[in-house]
C-alpha cells in the first residue's frame, strides 16, 4: 500500500550567507560589496557576511566561488569575474 507522505522544504536561507569579493578591503569592489550586503541581510532576514578574496585580478575569489559547496550560500559579488581559468577535467 502506498501512502503519501508531505515534505516540506527547508527555509532558504537558514544560516548566514558568506559574499566573496574578489578584490582587497578598501577597494571599489569591496565597498559595493559592504553597501549590498546590509540590504540583502534585511531582504533575505539573515547576515551576509562580505569575504575579502583578493588576487589574481579577481580569480582566487571567482575560484573559491567556483569550489565552495552547492548549497546556495557562498555568492559572488557582483563586480567578481564569473569564471575561473582553472580547468577541472583530467589530462
Amino acid at each position: 500500500m502506498y501512502v503519501p507522505v508531505a515534505s516540506f522544504a527547508q527555509a532558504y536561507p537558514s544560516k548566514p550567507i558568506r559574499m566573496i569579493v574578489g578584490a582587497p578591503p578598501g577597494g571599489t569592489t569591496d565597498v559595493v560589496g559592504r553597501l549590498i550586503a546590509p540590504k540583502l541581510s534585511e531582504r533575505l532576514g539573515q547576515q551576509v557576511i562580505v569575504d575579502n578574496r583578493p588576487g589574481a585580478s579577481g580569480m582566487i575569489g571567482a575560484d573559491a566561488v567556483a569550489k565552495a559547496s552547492p548549497d546556495g550560500y557562498p555568492a559572488s559579488s557582483p563586480l567578481t569575474p564569473a569564471c575561473t581559468t582553472k580547468s577541472r577535467s583530467t589530462p
